[in-house]
């Protein structure tokens, strides 16, 4: 058997991260058994359905690099082929017209609520005669379910899930202006698709119970199913915006790499041993749904933080500058984007994400003269700027612009002046930089070159 997956997002938002797991889940899958992974965009939420959303699906995955298989799948160009299967149904004799009134509707859930049961249809049309009818009503198409027995998913996660059926109605499948239901539009594309594997969230496990019961009344071998336990924050919350649930959009502007959210995604409810950083490569080769686990994980940035730096420390210099280059305004500057690829060992370090390496990598490119923060400015008193003015001359004279000259140079000038080293590096870096931190003063004063350093120290000491 070939395995197929899906992911099926509805286009009412961004890519949520969630959403994002659920999609690599499936695309690992479907990679690790040398299957097919298939995207379906469920559109039937005419309403709220947007082309913005659904090219910000399209491009989370594309970002995320979970590329799919096959042609998009449009769920709402698929409504008459849903009908056609309601329609079958109901020749069968596996579903019904109903002809319930909306104020009938509401009599029955107020007199369940008042019995204290729950809210459920109950079949006053699953044998009558169509011709009893009332005029005007336009009928709604309901399965016939089975009244007795239980539903029983064996699930991959969650082990085997029962339901009696006497606890499940006969849900709608065809509304009565013609359109399909949500349960009825999914599994017959699950079914069309020739998909063998649903993987996902566990908040769907209870629709899993009335599907089941489309495929049996049609007939069709039912796919396997695997309910991932959802995702919670820090504190054990169901996942919120404050916790971290937000478009996957977002988290690429924050600055996080794809390798590094794939390897975090996937580590939030499955697990290969103690292994913590995983590769895509290595992760395809591994996942199986049996490491999954049954518990809610839990969403942490610190986590996330941690092995993104690790992502970015193994990065290439130049996309890494490219990117910051990117995100300072300075695009296309070839020669800022040099003195980024110069610097980018030092500055790569210490960054967590991209926008904290582009903030830490911004005096490199910044226009003179430079900005400076309160402490920087703390440090350029009037002695430390004299200092710097009879060191001037040292560097002028330097032959060679490397670091470990240039450190050279400011010993020997210390040593000939007395004074400690803190007392020339500090202003020394705060006048090339704009700050009183940064990456090592020596390799910074070589990446800024000689002519750009020099006007610097000169800003400063005017």
């Amino acid at each position: 058997m070939t395995v197929i997956t899906r992911f099926a997002p509805s286009p009412t938002g961004f890519l949520h991260i969630g959403g994002a797991r659920t999609a690599l889940f499936n695309w690992l899958y479907a990679r690790h058994h040398g299957g097919t992974f298939r995207l379906r965009i469920e559109d039937t939420d005419r309403v709220r359905s947007t082309e913005a959303a659904i090219e910000a699906i399209l491009d989370g995955l594309r970002w995320l690099g979970l590329d799919w298989d096959d042609e998009t799948v449009f769920q709402f160009a698929r409504a008459g082929r849903h009908a056609e299967v309601a329609n079958a149904m109901l020749a069968a004799g596996k579903a019904y017209y109903c002809y319930c009134t909306p104020e009938e509707l509401e009599q029955m859930r107020e007199a369940a609520r008042a019995a204290g049961k729950p809210v459920r249809y109950d079949g006053r049309w699953r044998d009558r005669d169509p011709k009893e009818a009332p005029a005007g009503v336009k009928p709604v198409i309901r399965l016939k379910a089975p009244t007795i027995g239980e539903t029983v998913v064996h699930d991959e996660v969650q082990g085997e899930v029962r339901v009696g059926n006497e606890q499940l109605d006969d849900m709608v499948l065809l509304r009565g202006d013609g359109t399909p239901t949500y349960m009825l539009s999914v599994v017959v594309d699950d079914h069309d698709m020739s998909i063998t594997h649903v993987i996902r969230g566990d908040d769907h496990l209870t629709n899993t119970f009335r599907q089941k019961q489309i495929y049996q009344a049609m007939g069709w071998d039912c796919p396997s199913f695997a309910h991932i336990p959802l995702i919670h924050g820090a504190d054990g919350a169901k996942l919120s915006k404050r916790h971290g649930a937000l478009g996957v959009d977002a988290y690429r502007e924050l600055g996080y790499l794809p390798a590094a959210l794939r390897n975090y995604l996937l580590r939030l409810g499955w697990s290969h041993g103690d292994d913590e950083i995983i590769s895509t490569e290595q992760a395809v080769k591994w996942f199986d749904l049996g490491n999954v686990g049954r518990s809610a994980s839990r969403f942490d940035y610190a986590k996330l933080d941690n092995l993104n730096g690790h992502y970015i420390r193994e990065a290439d210099d130049r996309e890494l500058a490219v990117d910051a280059a990117a995100r300072l305004g300075v695009a296309g500057d070839e020669a800022a984007t040099e003195r980024l690829v110069k610097g980018m060992a030092g500055l790569k370090a210490r960054a967590k994400t991209l926008k904290e390496l582009a903030e830490n990598a911004a005096f490199y490119v910044a226009e003179r003269p430079l900005p400076m923060t309160d402490k920087a400015k703390a440090l350029l008193t009037p002695e430390a700027v004299a200092l710097l003015q009879e060191l001037m001359p040292n560097f002028t004279a330097l032959p060679d612009w490397q670091a470990a000259q240039i450190e050279d140079a400011v010993r020997q000038f210390i040593e000939n002046k007395g004074v400690k080293l803190g007392q020339v590096a500090q202003p020394l870096r705060a006048a090339l930089t704009g700050s009183a931190t940064s990456p090592g003063l020596f390799e910074v004063i070589e990446v800024l070159g000689r002519k750009e350093s020099l006007e610097r120290l000169n800003d400063c000491c005017q």
